[in-house]
């Protein structure tokens, strides 16, 4: 390769990176999605009831439920229930708060996104557990 080509293309490489790294800078202000599981602080994403979340919720809205995991139904799904009734909740085991035990007295705070089926069994895809009490 001659001494011009391998300039040409070092120099488009170099203008290829700084386009990508122009590009993937992201927002970084307030949101109303789910933070990552981090976070601890306030949120904008709704408190909601499974009762009303199973009844007015809209597909891929984000949601917070406070109530109990009251059992496991296999693979990543659990019962959760709050005073308001039950719904089939979706917890990835790397949701799960690392050294903390939840059992079904443990109250928690689920934050997710709603899977709203038309048929079939509506879930909460849960992307941040927090303890909130015992």
């Amino acid at each position: 390769m001659t001494t011009i080509t391998r300039i040409a293309c070092i120099a488009t490489l170099l203008a290829a990176s700084a386009t990508a790294s122009a590009q993937s800078g992201g927002y970084s202000g307030p949101s109303t999605q789910a933070a990552p599981s981090g976070y601890t602080g306030p949120s904008s994403v709704p408190l909601m009831s499974a009762k009303a979340l199973l009844d007015s919720g809209k597909d891929d809205q984000y949601a917070r439920l406070r109530g109990k995991l009251t059992g496991h139904k296999g693979g990543e799904d659990y019962e959760f229930s709050d005073a308001s009734g039950k719904m089939t909740v979706e917890i990835d085991a790397k949701h799960f708060p690392a050294g903390v035990k939840i059992d079904q007295n443990t109250q928690v705070e689920l934050v997710g996104e709603f899977d709203k089926e038309t048929f079939g069994e509506s879930t909460l895809e849960v992307k941040q557990i927090k303890v909130v009490g015992q």
